[in-house]
């Protein structure tokens, strides 16, 4: 098999070589500090580089001389744009007094790292760095960061002991991943993820939220599934936004739905029934505050579901569908103090009958504390989303985005506490 290519060039881009693409803002105008120490998983860190500055992250890269036996000082540069602070110098780049950073990042902390910083030995530039972090993190709350990275034979009482020592002080630590006998760096997404949500504050923390998102097929035959094009992305990006702000999380998607993020809490269910069973099962294990229902529940399933395999030879097949037992509706009835966001989509009807429809179930006894609708005639040509949030308390606004539109959920449940 051969590869098809004609040997034309690349388009134009107006994207220099050094430069990245934004994906998110969540690290818009933090200056980080990435401390890389002696572990051979040093190599790997340009790539982290470039993922924290694709949320808009200044990274200035320190290095000992074990960490630069692994990666080269002109990689680190070239994809930080910053030099790399190796040694010493009269600019005390370590202090960084005028423009201090945001957020330290010990990546890859090996043994003698932790080991060291937990002892508050300060014999190079990055440990002294580590002291001058675990100052600021004491006095002025800039977290700081560790993901271990070593053989598992190393793990021994003196690396744990070090490590809850650490943990208690405040420094956040990373959990490696831990395979075949070794303390593996952490997966690039958990690092990113936990820099953004140590800056974020803490507005839900101590809350519990269930979040449901993504089609909910219902059988046809034992094969076919007749389901929603829906992704489940809104419901991730509420996820993502809620656990940045301390929440704890619970995310339940259906059958069809995008990967989530490995550090959600999530589970996955394939059916209508399923998906029922999940919730109920949920809400009955653990006390929640708020239940946020994205998911593109059926509204109707056959009325008897097939044994084996529907024959395809058949030149025309009728369904008798009924009506699909309303989740939200009975969720309320049975759990009467959790609060609740819910979500309406149409087609083919004016945005004034839209409104009213979100007025109407908000005015029910018992009814949602937020509502979100939107119809598929006001989405952006490109296919970008929008939608309407209504409470209680605040007019009817827009928002347009699925970033703009989770913050703004997160947001206004926050406000509601």
């Amino acid at each position: 098999m051969t590869l098809e290519w004609n040997f034309d060039p690349p388009d134009y881009s107006e994207i220099t070589d050094r430069e990245v693409l934004l994906t998110g803002s969540y690290l818009s105008e933090k200056r980080v500090a990435l401390l890389i120490t002696g572990s051979i998983a040093a190599y790997r860190v340009p790539e982290l580089i470039r993922l924290l500055r694709k949320e808009g992250a200044d990274v200035t890269v320190f290095a000992t001389s074990g960490g630069l036996r692994y990666v080269s000082k002109e990689a680190l540069e070239w994809c930080s744009q910053n030099q790399v602070i190796d040694s010493f110098s009269l600019e005390a780049e370590h202090l960084n007094d005028s423009n201090p950073f945001d957020a330290f990042l010990v990546v890859p902390a090996s043994y003698n790292s932790i080991n060291k910083a937990a002892l508050g030995i300060a014999d190079s530039v990055v440990t002294t760095a580590i002291a001058v972090a675990i100052g600021r993190m004491e006095r002025e709350g800039t977290p700081i960061l560790f993901a271990p990275a070593m053989n598992g034979v190393m793990h021994n009482s003196i690396l744990t002991s070090s490590l809850n020592l650490l943990n208690e002080m405040g420094a956040i630590i990373i959990p490696p991943n831990q395979i075949h006998g070794k303390n593996k760096l952490a997966s690039f997404e958990l690092i990113v993820a936990s820099t953004i949500k140590s800056l974020k504050k803490a507005s839900l923390k101590g809350k519990s939220i269930l979040i449901t998102g993504g089609p909910t097929p219902v059988k046809l035959d034992s094969i076919r599934l007749i389901t929603s094009s829906f992704t489940g992305a809104l419901s991730i990006e509420i996820a993502r936004e809620a656990w940045f702000k301390g929440a704890e999380v619970d995310l339940i998607l259906g059958e069809g739905s995008n990967p989530a993020p490995e550090y959600l809490n999530t589970k996955r269910v394939q059916t209508f029934n399923d998906y029922r069973t999940k919730v109920f099962d949920s809400l009955k294990k653990k006390s929640f505050d708020w239940g946020i229902f994205t998911a593109a529940v059926a509204d109707y399933q056959p009325k008897s579901v097939f044994e084996g395999k529907l024959s395809s030879k058949s030149s025309k097949l009728t369904l008798e569908l009924l009506p699909t037992k309303k989740v939200i509706d009975e969720v309320k009835k049975e759990f009467p103090e959790l609060k609740m966001v819910t979500f309406k989509y149409e087609e083919n009807i004016p945005h004034k009958e839209l409104i009213a429809i979100a007025k109407e179930r908000l005015s029910r006894n018992n009814g949602s504390q937020i509502i979100v609708v939107n119809r598929a005639e006001e989405f952006e040509s490109d296919g970008t989303q929008v939608a309407w949030l209504l409470d209680k308390y605040k007019d009817p606004k827009k928002y347009v985005g699925k970033p703009y539109i989770a913050n703004a959920i997160i947001e206004r449940i926050a406000n509601q506490q």
